[in-house]
């Protein structure tokens, strides 16, 4: 076995998604990876932590079209963004892309970590060497783009409040949403760095009616439609208490 197959767990789901995480990764950065095996592109959102080779645990054949989108640019979302060519996001936060910061990425964050891992992701492994790699988007999402991957399309949600460029995909045919951070079946954050209370509430109200039959989160499991409406109306509760 690779030593990225012993790294990355995996489960299937209908119309040719895979949702993958890390399961040494501590759980507030074990992010929800996707890949999505379309008719003529793949589509991978989000990238984990980087530290091991995302890109080779997928396999994709050689000169398969792969588009790769990150909902937004916190740390366990955009590890392994740089391996990918084609590689989208939100204008808001194009030039964080750019220069991977501690600032925008929060990678601080998880460098500090006593318990980071619970498995080293290799002998050279230490917490104070963590970086991640700059991957400037070779282009830029806004609102109502279209991802196209032959047998499927998806449009680009802006789902500002948990940061200023986060952003879902939604299938409209199909009733499938990838909500990254904007939403997801658990506690959701909105007191980091650079996370917007106003803004997530009226990102809350929006996503209580989307017509979704699932919603596959940042992380934690796939919601139905009316899980995602309770955890929304969750917050928007306690948001105004």
């Amino acid at each position: 076995m690779s030593p990225q197959h012993d790294w990355f767990e995996t489960e299937q789901y209908s119309g040719g998604i895979t949702r993958i995480w890390e399961p040494h990764v501590h759980s507030f950065f074990r992010a929800n990876l996707y890949h999505v095996a379309g008719r003529d592109a793949d589509l991978v959102i989000d990238f984990g932590m980087g530290l091991r080779s995302l890109r080779q645990f997928l396999g994709v054949k050689h000169g398969r079209p792969v588009i790769a989108v990150a909902t937004h640019v916190h740390v366990d979302h955009v590890g392994s963004f740089h391996e990918f060519d084609c590689r989208l996001g939100h204008s808001a936060e194009a030039s964080a892309f750019s220069t991977m910061l501690d600032t925008s990425t929060l990678a601080d964050f998880f460098r500090k970590q006593p318990d980071g891992v619970s498995q080293a992701p290799d002998t050279k492994w230490t917490p104070d060497r963590y970086r991640i790699m700059p991957a400037p988007l070779s282009d830029v999402l806004e609102e109502g783009a279209q991802i196209d991957l032959g047998d499927r399309r998806y449009r680009v949600l802006h789902l500002p409040g948990h940061s200023s460029g986060s952003i879902g995909l939604l299938d409209e045919m199909n009733g499938v949403l990838f909500s990254g951070d904007a939403i997801y079946d658990g506690t959701l954050v909105d007191d980091l760095p650079g996370c917007d209370k106003s803004e997530y509430r009226k990102t809350m109200e929006r996503i209580c009616d989307l017509d979704v039959s699932i919603a596959f989160g940042g992380h934690g499991a796939p919601m139905s439609r009316k899980r995602m409406q309770t955890v929304a109306a969750n917050y928007l509760a306690k948001s105004t208490t």
